[in-house]
C-alpha cells in the first residue's frame, strides 16, 4: 500500500483491485451510517481490514474533519494505542497530561472516522480508547476490525464472511493475472479454479497465496498439492477452526515451496514490527547464509509469492508482511534459535541510524529525517524494547532525542528514558546524556519540578565523569527554566554563559539555542546587545542550512523588532519564520509566532485581523492543551495587552466574532497558510532612495532569490570572499541581522508593477 497523508486523512492508496463483495460494502457503509461503533469481525485472512479500508475511502467525502487509519498489528504495549491514533492524526504527544484525554479534547471539535485496524491482541485497551473518545467526542464514529467484538456498550457488529464461490474465483483470476498474463478462467478449467477456491475455503489472503502459485504451477498441480497438505493437516490438531487449519495450511504449504535461502530471509523479516526499507532488510537479514547482494533479488521473489507486500511511504518503496505471515516466520525464526541474534541486528541498525540523524541534526534534510523517523516509529519501539543490554538502549534513546523533542513525542519519549534509566543505574557517559535529554524533554513539558531534579543528577554525573558536553547542556537547560519562569536576568547570564562554553567547545551548532533564548531574555530587558546575539544565531544556522533555527531566529528577530516598534520588519520576520515552519507541524512553535504575529498587526491597527489571529493561535492552544504561560509570565501580559487594545477597539461582539471566525483554522497547516496571507504588503509608499551601491544593489537581488555567497560570486564572476563582504556591508547598511532581512528590504523597495 502506498501512505499517503492528506489535509483530509491518511488512508493508504490501494496497489491491487478490490474484488467483489459488494453486498457486505453497502450493508457496511449503511450500519455505519446509523452506529457511531461498528467492528468487523472474522477470522485471521477472511478480508476485515480490505473491506474496512474500502468502507473507510468511499465514506470519506462524507467526513468533514477526514478519514484515519490506525495499524494496531505492529503494537505490543496497550499503552501504546491512543499513542498511535495520536500519531496517525498528527497529534503531537506532548506529555502534559494523558493523550488519551488529549485527543478527547482534539476531537470534541471535529468530524472524523477513525479505522483501528487489527484490534485483536490489544482488544481491552481499544475498547477502552474507543468508549472514552465516544463519549466525548459527539461528531466522531469509529470503525474496528477485530478477531473478536471490543465488547463496550452501543457497539455494533459485522461478522466477515468467506468470499462467495463466484468473487472467490474472480479474485483468484485478477491475482493469477497479474503474475501471469495468460491464465484465464474457462468452461473447461472453471471446476478446477472452483474447487481450488472451495479448499481454501474462500479466505482471501490463502487465495491471494495460492494465486501467487500459479506462476509456477499449474493449475491441476496446485489443486493436488493443496490436497495433499490439508490431508496432513486434518490428522493434526482438532482444537483450531476450519478457517485457521485451511490459513495455516496454506502458509505451511507456501514455507515449503520457497527455497532454504527465501525461507530464511521470511524468517529474518518477521523481526520487523512494521514496514521496513532495503537498507533494513540488509542490514538485519544479510550474513550467515545470505549474501548483502542477495537481499533485493530474493525480497523481489517473495513479492512473487505474495509473502511479502510492496508499500510505499513519502515516495519511498518499503516492504511489509501480513501479520499472519509474519507470525509464522517468528515461529520459524525462533524454533531456529537464530530470533536473538536477528534481534541485535536488528537494535544495531536502528541505534546507528538514529545516531546518524542526531549526528547530523543541524544542517538539510531535517524534514526528511523527521519524515523517516515517523516512518520508522514501530521498529524503532520494538528495537527500544530489546532487553539485557541497558546501556545499549540508553545510547539509542538518547540518539532518538529530536524524534521525540521536534517530532512530537514527548510523552513516549519521557517513558522510554524513565524505563531506560532505571535500567542502567550505573553511572557511565550513556547515562549522564539521557540525564540531559530527559531534563530537556521536562522543560518542553513545563514540568520543571522533574527537569531540576534530572538536571541535578546529570550534573553530578557530568562533573564525575568530566564530559563538557553534558555540562553545556545543562548549563543552557537551567537558562531555559530560567526564562520560562520570568527569571529574565538570571536566564540571561545562564545562557551566555552557555553559549560560549559551546563555541569554546567547537559546538556552535549547540550554541545556537541558546543564542536564541539568550536574544529573548535580552529583548525583554531592553538590552542593545539583542540584535547582535540575534545576528551571531542566524550567521550559525544559515552557514549550516538548518531550517529549524532559521525559523526559530526570525521569529526571534521579529520579537526584538516589534518590542523596537518596527512593525514592518516585524512582520517580515515572523512570516518569514512560518514559512521555515512548513511541514513540520510544530503546534507550539506555530502557535507562539501566530501569537506574535497577532500582537504585531494589532499594533499596526488592523484589529480585525489580528483578533483572528489569536483565534488561530488559541485553536492551536487548545488542541495540544499547552497553556501560554509555559513560555513565563510576561507571554501572557503580552497577550492580555493586545487582548484588551482589541476589545476596546472592536468591541467585544465583533472581537469574540473575529476570535471564533479564526478558530475555524485548526490544522498546523491551515493555521500557518492563513497567517501568511494576512500580512501588509509593500507600496510605493515604502520606496526610499537606497543606501546600497550599484553593486550591493545587484547582489541584494540575488540574496532576495535565495542564492548563496559561492553561487552569487558565480553568477556575478566574483570571489566568495569578496561577495561575503558585500554582505556584510549591506546588513550594516540595511541594519538588519539576516539575509531574510536583506530580501525584505529588497522586496519591499521595488518599484510596484504598473
Amino acid at each position: 500500500m502506498t501512505i499517503q497523508v492528506s489535509e483530509v486523512g491518511n488512508l493508504p492508496a490501494a496497489l491491487t483491485t478490490f474484488v467483489g463483495r459488494a453486498e457486505e460494502l453497502a450493508e457496511v457503509r449503511r450500519r455505519l451510517g446509523t452506529t457511531r461503533l461498528l467492528t468487523l469481525t472474522g477470522t485471521g485472512g477472511v478480508g476485515k481490514t480490505r473491506l474496512a479500508l474500502e468502507v473507510a475511502a468511499a465514506s470519506a467525502p462524507d467526513v468533514a474533519d477526514g478519514v484515519w487509519l490506525v495499524d494496531l498489528a505492529p503494537l505490543r504495549d496497550p499503552v501504546s494505542v491512543a499513542n498511535a491514533t495520536a500519531a496517525a492524526l498528527g497529534l503531537p504527544d506532548l506529555g502534559s497530561r494523558p493523550v488519551a484525554a488529549q485527543l478527547a479534547a482534539f476531537l470534541s471539535r471535529r468530524e472524523v472516522l477513525i479505522v483501528l485496524d487489527n484490534c485483536e491482541h490489544l482488544v481491552d485497551a481499544c475498547a477502552e480508547l474507543a468508549h472514552a473518545l465516544l463519549s466525548a467526542c459527539p461528531g466522531l464514529r469509529m470503525l474496528t476490525t477485530s478477531r473478536r467484538a471490543l465488547g463496550i456498550y452501543g457497539e455494533h457488529v459485522f461478522p466477515v464472511p468467506p468470499l462467495p464461490p463466484d468473487d472467490a474465483v474472480e479474485l483468484l483470476r485478477d491475482r493469477a493475472v497479474a503474475l501471469r498474463p495468460d491464465f484465464e478462467v474457462t468452461d473447461g478449467n472453471r471446476a478446477q479454479v472452483r474447487r481450488l477456491c472451495d479448499d481454501l475455503d474462500g479466505l482471501p489472503l490463502a487465495v491471494e497465496l495460492a494465486a501467487a502459485r500459479l506462476r509456477t504451477l499449474t493449475l491441476d498441480e496446485a489443486v493436488n498439492r493443496l490436497e495433499d497438505r490439508f490431508g496432513l493437516l486434518a490428522s493434526g490438531s482438532r482444537t483450531a477452526r476450519p478457517h485457521q487449519r485451511t490459513l495455516r495450511g496454506l502458509i505451511d504449504w507456501s514455507h515449503e515451496l520457497c527455497t532454504p535461502v527465501e525461507r530464511l530471509l521470511w524468517h529474518r523479516l518477521s523481526v520487523f514490527a512494521g514496514d521496513f526499507g532495503l537498507d533494513a532488510a540488509e542490514a538485519v537479514c544479510a550474513g550467515d547464509g545470505i549474501d548483502r547482494d542477495q537481499v533485493l533479488d530474493l525480497l523481489d521473489r517473495l513479492v512473487v509469492q505474495s509473502i511479502v507486500v510492496p508499500a510505499e511511504r513519502e515516495g519511498r518503496p518499503r516492504y511489509r508482511l501480513l501479520r499472519a505471515i509474519s507470525d509464522y516466520g517468528r515461529e520459524r525464526l525462533a524454533a531456529s534459535g537464530g530470533e536473538a541474534r536477528t534481534r541485535q541486528r536488528h537494535h544495531a541498525f536502528y541505534l546507528a541510524f538514529a545516531e546518524r540523524i542526531a549526528d547530523g541534526w543541524h544542517g538539510p534534510g531535517q524534514l526528511e529525517s523527521l519524515t523517516r523517523m515517523r516512518s520508522e516509529h514501530a521498529d524503532l519501539r520494538a528495537a527500544l524494547d530489546l532487553g539485557g543490554r541497558p546501556q545499549a538502549t540508553l545510547a539509542l534513546v538518547t540518539a532518538l532525542r529530536f524524534h521525540w523533542c521536534e517530532g512530537g513525542f514527548l510523552g513516549e519519549g519521557r517513558r522510554w528514558l524513565e524505563r531506560a534509566l532505571a535500567a542502567a543505574p550505573e553511572p557511565s557517559p550513556a547515562r549522564a546524556r539521557a540525564l540531559w535529554v530527559a531534563a530537556w524533554i521536562a522543560v518542553l513539558q513545563n514540568d520543571h519540578a522533574a527537569a531540576n531534579l534530572w538536571l541535578d543528577q546529570a550534573e553530578e554525573l557530568g562533573e564525575r565523569l568530566d564530559d563538557t558536553v553534558v555540562c553545556t547542556q545543562i548549563r543552557s537547560l537551567r537558562g531555559s527554566l530560567a526564562l520560562f519562569g520570568g527569571r529574565l536576568a538570571e536566564a540571561a547570564s545562564l545562557l551566555a554563559e552557555a553559549a560560549a562554553a559551546h563555541i569554546a567547545a567547537g559546538e556552535e551548532t549547540s550554541a545556537v539555542y541558546a543564542l536564541l533564548q539568550l536574544a529573548t531574555a535580552q529583548s525583554h530587558l531592553g538590552d542593545p546587545r539583542t540584535t547582535a546575539t540575534c545576528r551571531q544565531a542566524v550567521a550559525i544556522a544559515e552557514a549550516h542550512d538548518d531550517q529549524l533555527v532559521l525559523g526559530h531566529a526570525h521569529w526571534t528577530l521579529g520579537y526584538d523588532a516589534w518590542r523596537r516598534g518596527d512593525l514592518k520588519e516585524a512582520t517580515y520576520m515572523i512570516r518569514s519564520a512560518l514559512e521555515h515552519e512548513r511541514g513540520f507541524n510544530h503546534y507550539q512553535m506555530v502557535a507562539l509566532m501566530v501569537e506574535q504575529l497577532a500582537w504585531v498587526t494589532g499594533a499596526g491597527g488592523d484589529h480585525r485581523t489580528a483578533a483572528r489571529l489569536l483565534g488561530v493561535a488559541g485553536a492551536l492552544w487548545q488542541d495540544i492543551a499547552t497553556p501560554l504561560s509555559t513560555f513565563g509570565p510576561h507571554m501572557v501580559e503580552q497577550h492580555a495587552e493586545c487582548e484588551e487594545e482589541l476589545v476596546r477597539a472592536l468591541g467585544p461582539a465583533a472581537h469574540a466574532a473575529a476570535v471564533l471566525e479564526g478558530g475555524r483554522h485548526r490544522s498546523v497547516d491551515e493555521a500557518i497558510a492563513y497567517a501568511l496571507g494576512t500580512g501588509p504588503r509593500p507600496t510605493a509608499a515604502d520606496l526610499a532612495p537606497s543606501p546600497l551601491t550599484r553593486r550591493e544593489r545587484d547582489i541584494a537581488a540575488l540574496v532576495a532569490q535565495g542564492l548563496s555567497n559561492r553561487q552569487i560570486a558565480s553568477t556575478l564572476g566574483r570571489s566568495p570572499r569578496t561577495v561575503e563582504g558585500h554582505v556584510e556591508s549591506i546588513l550594516a547598511k540595511l541594519d538588519v541581522a539576516s539575509r531574510a532581512g536583506i530580501a525584505s528590504w529588497w522586496t519591499a523597495n521595488q518599484p510596484p508593477h504598473p
